[in-house]
């Protein structure tokens, strides 16, 4: 893409605004995933251990809600932006289990992972999230549990699903970040990159032969311009691994590429096996590096890799030291709409608000979702 256009791009980003779509468009959104798009069921699953999660905590929501909300960043995420879009309430966390879920429900969970529990332990990693434990998969198995109050027949369920917008992905970043902070084997993680895409593809399947007819699959962000991996690699004097235009950990972008390649190649089968279906590629790495190299084309600062809630070290960010934390005292920065990455490992409001207008009417989304919604 020549710069002038990029130029463009980089402009209606900025000026163009999310505007309501027809509610015919879809009837419901169901989400499956990880902190990306989790509204809250890390909170209600987190009661059950000692240290609550940190999202139950200010500044967490300042932006926007003006509370803690369950969501990791400082206001909406982009499952919140796209029922905006399309005229439908924010999803509901499923473990919550109040009220209907005739408009979408979000089974999505800070921690999650594609792998199995039993895989870590087979390859000797130790269990850090206290979350880990949910998996795609458990949140496939919500789904189905919730499946009998939402529709009976299957005539129903197809036309029912058929009117839905599913989200599936945005939670194998978890798989190798659980990799990098215990053992830093790139060679196991590129490895386990075809097993997690399979994963993350029997889902989207399981979920196409349950009805749906629009699925949204994520990629994975550069994982090298993470600031929780960043400091890491400074924290080992490893500074040959830094790409000098952009200050990412070139191989973790390289492994992040890796994995978004195969997903695409999965996508595209799934499409011929599916011809009836719109089945998206929605790409969040090329945006993100487009925050990373032009930031002030989107209203960020000239140091995109600086972490807004955090405290400490040259990213502001260290691991004793996490935004939300109770134990030690850690503020945000004065405006977030100015910052990129808001607590080391995800994005500010602002930035989800850019990726769901890519999503949305192009480029970055293979179809655009607004050119595959529901007639």
């Amino acid at each position: 893409m020549n710069p002038a256009t990029l130029i463009i791009l980089s402009l209606l980003l900025v000026l163009w605004p999310i505007q309501p779509t027809p509610s015919h468009a879809f009837d419901s959104i169901f989400s499956f995933g990880d902190s990306y798009i989790d509204t809250g069921n890390i909170n209600l699953l987190g009661k059950k251990f000692s240290d609550p999660p940190y999202s139950d905590n200010s500044p967490y929501g300042q932006t926007f809600f003006h509370r803690p909300s369950g969501r990791y960043s400082d206001g909406r995420l982009i499952v919140d932006f796209l029922a905006e879009e399309f005229g439908l309430p924010y999803l509901k966390p499923y473990l919550g289990k109040k009220g209907s879920f005739r408009q979408g429900a979000n089974f999505a969970v800070d921690g999650a992972t594609a792998l199995d529990p039993t895989f870590f332990k087979q390859h000797n990693l130790t269990v850090t999230s206290s979350s880990l434990s949910t998996t795609i998969s458990s949140q496939l198995q919500w789904f189905k549990e919730l499946k009998p109050s939402l529709c009976q027949t299957t005539k129903d369920c197809r036309d029912y699903f058929g009117r839905s917008l599913f989200i599936v992905g945005l939670i194998e970043e978890r798989d190798y970040l659980e990799m990098e902070m215990q053992s830093s084997d790139l060679n196991m993680m590129m490895s386990c990159a075809p097993t997690i895409v399979r994963i993350i593809g029997g889902t989207i399947k399981e979920l196409l032969d349950q009805g749906a007819r629009t699925v949204v699959v994520p990629g994975i962000i550069p994982m090298g311009c993470l600031p929780a991996i960043l400091t890491d690699f400074k924290f080992h004097g490893d500074n040959s691994s830094f790409d000098l235009k952009t200050g990412c950990v070139e191989t973790y972008n390289k492994l992040s590429r890796y994995h978004n390649s195969l997903l695409l190649k999965a996508v595209k089968e799934l499409r011929v096996k599916y011809p009836h279906a719109k089945i998206i590629f929605a790409d969040i790495y090329k945006p993100v590096m487009n925050f990373v190299r032009f930031p002030q084309r989107y209203g960020f600062t000239s140091r995109p890799l600086i972490v807004c809630c955090g405290k400490g070290g040259e990213y502001n960010w260290l691991s004793f030291a996490l935004c939300g934390s109770p134990h030690v005292h850690v503020t945000a920065c004065q405006n977030p709409s100015t910052y990129l990455n808001w607590d080391g490992l995800r994005l500010t409001e602002t930035a989800y608000r850019y990726i769901t207008k890519s999503w949305l009417r192009g480029p970055y989304a293979d179809p655009p979702i607004l050119d595959a919604r529901t007639k």
